[in-house]
């Protein structure tokens, strides 16, 4: 739980010196970078002077190149009560100088106790982090892969009842929804939506002094709030590491952890949570994510934000603002929840254009790549692909189909010549057509004639030459002012076959009306 303290006491004995558990607690405060406190040099009433001289210059010694270096050391005893009063003074100035704790807005606190009060219910304690926690709030408690829901009825903070607890202070906060077995220490409350779980990340890692470097090899358990989880530990460099547990452990960008191997029952290290959801991939990939991300979680959410999606390229709009405390990447692409990193963008944008480029070299006279198709092949969702597309400016988005702007159909000899075959054969049959299939057009150029307006399809094998449904329609004044299927069958000498697919598109083109069985000239 010392993760939650701004100002730390550290007390060493000056009869006994510098002790292993000093050397341990001092590590700890380091990896944490503890930055304001004091040391209490204890037992001065049973110590020579020359030993507690001593023992202060060893003290200051030991703390030199740490977040520890420049604590005051004072000699303190609790028996007579020499330098108490000092004490006091030192750790108010400390308190003073460590400022306000941060208010991010996002309310999470770690749980290190839970009990249940008869007629009041399940009872969880803490120290506040970050965010306000008020009476009547609804919150998640992590302690799993999934959440438990709670509300908070009623809250404490330094056994006084409050309305509203702000990020620094001791909190006891009453639930209800949930039972004390769902909540072991170690748990973390937030606000819904602002907190999430992973089971593998990718950290910063400093060896503590004693440790010239963390091994893949040893047993490890990972400490962080008030919780500790068994991992694993796979070394990318000498200063990161990509951790993985069995548990869904609760940590978010910048948290910050110490590592404990089991083994040996010592601190070996410890750094900050650089990435909750790394990539799968290899150590190079991973080094440079680290080497982008340490830097930026110094920065404003925002930054960070910006820096998290470039490394992953593409992510949900909730997971970047869970992991980076609420945190906006300003020039994102975004679709339907999800984000692209314009950089990221910009290189699907180029395959896309390279895809579109070598599907006009293979079909010629087709108007575009099936939209759908160019999505599944580059894993796309239909709405990102859109807004990729919309940032281009050297291809077309035709609704079902994507071209490029340079493109235009081109017809070969070849295909010309077949297609002077087919309109003469439709010609001289006149409405009484043979189907589009019998037209001796291959598929591609069938449809190639369709888009360019060539042929106008009025179903699905009968095509006509546009000049014939402009006579045709000049010749309906032939027929009654109500006509049948069949009259129109006969007057225009043709099968029912055309005729019915002929009226249809009548209708649809708003030339004629039909009702019932008999349709007529729309005046």
């Amino acid at each position: 739980g010392v993760g939650g303290m701004d100002v730390a006491l550290l007390v060493v004995a000056a009869d006994e010196g510098w002790m292993p558990q000093s050397e341990e607690h001092m590590a700890v405060l380091d990896l944490l970078e503890i930055q304001h406190g004091v040391v209490a040099l204890t037992r001065i009433d049973v110590a020579e002077p020359d030993i507690i001289e001593l023992a202060g210059l060893e003290v200051e010694e030991k703390l030199s190149g740490t977040s520890l270096e420049g604590w005051p050391v004072l000699p303190v005893s609790a028996k007579t009560g020499a330098g108490l009063d000092d004490l006091r003074r030192a750790l108010a100035d400390a308190l003073r100088r460590a400022g306000r704790p941060a208010n991010s807005g996002r309310t999470r606190m770690w749980i290190d106790r839970s009990f249940v009060i008869s007629g009041a219910g399940v009872v969880v304690t803490g120290t506040l982090l970050d965010g306000d926690l008020q009476r009547g709030d609804g919150v998640e408690i992590w302690a799993g892969s999934r959440p438990h829901g709670a509300r908070v009825r009623t809250l404490q903070s330094h056994e006084e009842e409050v309305e509203t607890a702000f990020p620094g202070s001791r909190v006891a906060a009453n639930l209800s929804g949930l039972d004390r077995a769902d909540i072991p220490r170690g748990s973390l409350m937030a606000l819904p939506h602002q907190a999430a779980v992973s089971s593998r990340l990718l950290v910063s890692a400093r060896p503590v002094r004693n440790v010239d470097a963390i091994s893949d090899r040893g047993a490890y358990q990972l400490h962080a709030g008030s919780g500790a989880w068994p991992v694993r530990v796979r070394s990318i460099n000498p200063t990161t590491l990509l951790v993985s547990s069995e548990q869904s452990l609760p940590l978010l960008c910048g948290d910050r952890y110490i590592l404990r191997e089991t083994g040996r029952r010592a601190v070996v290290g410890g750094g900050r949570v650089l990435d909750q959801r790394p990539l799968r991939a290899n150590a190079a990939v991973l080094e440079a994510a680290a080497a982008r991300l340490g830097p930026a979680l110094s920065g404003p959410p925002d930054h960070l934000a910006d820096v998290l999606l470039e490394v992953r390229g593409e992510a949900s709009e909730l997971e970047i603002d869970q992991d980076t405390h609420g945190g906006r990447p300003p020039a994102a692409v975004r679709a339907r929840g999800r984000l692209l990193h314009p950089e990221q963008a910009e290189t699907i944008g180029d395959a896309l254009a390279a895809a579109v480029t070598e599907f006009h070299a293979a079909n010629p006279l087709r108007a575009g790549i099936p939209k759908a198709s160019l999505a599944s092949a580059h894993d796309l969702g239909i709405a990102m692909l859109d807004a990729v597309l919309a940032m281009r400016d050297d291809l077309a988005d035709d609704g079902s189909t994507v071209r490029s702007i340079a493109h235009s159909t081109t017809w070969s000899d070849e295909d010309e010549s077949a297609w002077n075959a087919a309109s003469d054969l439709l010609t001289q049959s006149g409405l009484a057509a043979p189907r589009a299939s019998q037209l001796g057009l291959r598929t591609e150029l069938l449809h190639a004639a369709i888009r360019d307006g060539r042929l106008i399809r009025v179903a699905d094998d009968l095509v006509y030459l546009p000049q014939q449904l402009d006579d045709l329609i000049v010749n309906l004044g032939s027929l009654p002012s109500e006509f049948t299927v069949a009259d129109f069958r006969d007057t225009m000498e043709i099968s029912r076959r055309q005729a019915v697919p002929l009226l249809e598109w009548l209708d649809s083109e708003r030339v004629t009306s039909r009702s019932g069985d008999l349709r007529s000239l729309r005046r």
